[in-house]
């Protein structure tokens, strides 16, 4: 049994986008797709497709990279995990890299990133930083 779906993610993402991976898949859930919606929007990712094959459902994440082959995403990190919740209001939200990188928040208006999160005064569960 996996504890953290998330992490398990994050985790995939980093070790794929490390090798070089064109793609990385794995189980998907509602969550996960919403994550992989928000690293699609931001330029992270080129995109993603979830897959079914009897009941089980897989998602697929094609990495993006630069032309000279450098990596887009230069690290992820889970912030909040089910051992340690991390919740903040909307003027406490962390910036990171200066504002460069992203922050994927869970709000009662479903997951936004900080910026987007600051500007509709929602605070919420920090998931997850990508830059």
């Amino acid at each position: 049994m996996m504890t953290d779906p998330i992490a398990d993610m994050l985790t995939r993402i980093r070790n794929a986008n490390q090798a070089l991976h064109p793609t990385v898949s794995m189980p998907s859930s509602k969550l996960k797709e919403e994550v992989a919606k928000i690293l699609a929007a931001e330029g992270y990712i080129e995109g993603y497709e979830v897959t079914a094959s009897g009941v089980k459902k897989t998602l697929e994440l094609k990495l993006k990279y630069l032309p000279d082959r450098s990596r887009v995403i230069s690290g992820l990190r889970r912030l909040s995990n089910p051992g340690r919740r991390v919740y903040r209001g909307a003027d406490d939200l962390p910036r990171v890299q200066g504002g460069l990188g992203v922050v994927v928040v869970s709000t009662s208006q479903g997951l936004l990133t900080d910026s987007e999160a600051r500007r509709r005064r929602l605070g919420g569960e920090i998931l997850c930083e990508v830059w």
